[in-house]
């Protein structure tokens, strides 16, 4: 009924083909770890039996891993269109329909050293359904021991390029089969039509943030520009004297500081607060409260490229540091995988553009952020890109300071869980629209 064959998580398409070739039961279990693979009492049979229920093309669960004789729960999330990543969670254990399995392996075009598996499961998303089943059916080792924090970064890790330019066109591929691909081509944008008092604003939202806010708000006023611009400082509701260190740059008339009321807002009803403010400039700038740029010439290079580039979003380079300024790695973020001809279709399968981010407001103002506390910048950036060309910087624009106050930097499973949940929620929804579009 079963056939099991262990398959590297990056494994090549010849690899995938012989699978295909190979696999003689109604399922095959595919296992992509390097460690031992200990199943629940009839894991197989209950994986088997979901299939069966649900007609899916691949099923995946929950599991548990162990580490140092200790076993803990790994719950991972559903299966859905926007699920592009390719570091997409199933853990180690998928048991596909072998038909399927046969037929996805028939539609592989490419020969891959990479990208084999990758290829596979969009070609099986594109046959049928991917299942989850939410219970816990086998055991596996747990190798990666580094903190959510330190593996943010690892999709734009130069020695990961050549598997990445990969994942691009497989990828790439998949939109195109089910019409969710973009020609290059943008609309115009058009920055005289509206009147602004000042050109840009920097907006730095805030929360509990008196260790950094203060050196935030230097960064940002000791700009150099030929241009009038200010800087909005949003805080919500901080109780650690984040609010009386903001208050001490009040001589200063660039600083257009806002209270927000006890209503929920998080990042980006902080961010809808700033660029709904009368004084926001015609472009917005993004600086997070516990971050500084990388010298007075930020904003400058900001505006100068929206006017260069005719663009309606310019995103920036930075570089990890700890708290103190000291280079970490994988030390300079440019994402230089962008390009004007795939950026947009790529932007589906990666997990952030890249910082800092500018805005043209008044688009942003039609667009507005969604209030939540993650995801925000990623749903708008994704928005814009539909339609409009986004403009790259790749010089140093900030230093992103990685410490332990970074709200992303030890997250426990369940909210990390939450957040992939969420931003594959927003490709879903962007990958929807742009079917829709090309309709």
């Amino acid at each position: 009924m079963i056939s099991r064959f262990d398959i590297p998580s990056k494994a090549s398409s010849d690899q995938i083909r012989k699978l295909a070739a190979e696999a003689n039961g109604q399922y095959t279990a595919v296992y992509t770890k390097s460690t031992e693979l200990k199943l629940v009492h009839n894991a197989f049979e209950r994986m088997c039996q979901v299939a069966d229920y649900s007609g899916a093309v691949m099923v995946y669960s929950d599991h548990f891993y162990v580490e140092d004789g200790r076993q803990t729960e790994a719950p991972v999330i559903d299966y859905q269109e926007g699920s592009l990543r390719d570091d997409f969670d199933f853990g180690g254990l998928l048991v596909i329909r072998t038909e399927a399995l046969r037929e996805a392996a028939s539609m592989m075009r490419e020969d891959y050293k990479f990208a084999g598996l990758y290829d596979l499961r969009l070609k099986l998303s594109e046959l049928g359904r991917i299942v989850h089943i939410n219970e816990y059916l086998y055991y596996e080792v747990k190798t990666d021991l580094r903190k959510t924090g330190e593996k943010l970064f690892d999709y734009v890790d130069p020695r990961n390029r050549e598997v990445q330019i990969e994942m691009e066109k497989a990828c790439t591929e998949h939109l195109k089969a089910i019409g969710a691909y973009l020609k290059p081509g943008f609309k115009d944008v058009e920055f005289g039509y509206d009147d602004f008092e000042y050109e840009a604003s920097v907006v730095i939202p805030c929360k509990n943030r008196v260790r950094t806010i203060g050196e935030a708000i230097r960064s940002a006023l000791d700009q150099k520009t030929n241009f009038k611009y200010n800087v909005i400082v949003v805080d919500d509701n901080s109780t650690d004297g984040t609010v009386d260190v903001i208050k001490s740059f009040a001589d200063d008339p660039r600083l257009v500081y806002i209270p927000q009321d006890k209503t929920y807002h998080a990042i980006g009803g902080n961010w809808n607060a700033a660029i709904e403010h009368p004084k926001c400039g015609r472009f917005a700038l993004q600086l997070d409260s516990d971050d500084v740029y990388s010298g007075p010439d930020t904003v400058q290079k900001f505006v100068d490229a929206f006017y260069k580039q005719q663009c309606a979003m310019v995103i920036g380079t930075y570089r990890i540091t700890d708290i103190n300024l000291q280079p970490l790695p994988p030390g300079v973020i440019d994402h230089r995988e962008w390009t004007d001809d795939n950026g947009r279709n790529n932007a589906l399968r990666i997990n952030g553009l890249g910082a800092p981010r500018g805005f043209w407001v008044p688009l942003l103002r039609r667009i507005k952020f969604p209030v939540t506390k993650y995801g925000e910048d990623y749903a708008v950036a994704l928005r814009i890109s539909r339609e409009y060309r986004i403009g790259r910087i790749y010089d140093v624009m900030y230093n992103c300071r990685r410490w332990d106050d970074n709200s992303d930097a030890s997250l426990s499973i369940e909210k990390e869980n939450a957040n992939n949940l969420y931003k594959d929620r927003i490709r879903s929804w962007e990958l929807q629209a742009r079917c829709h579009q090309g309709v």
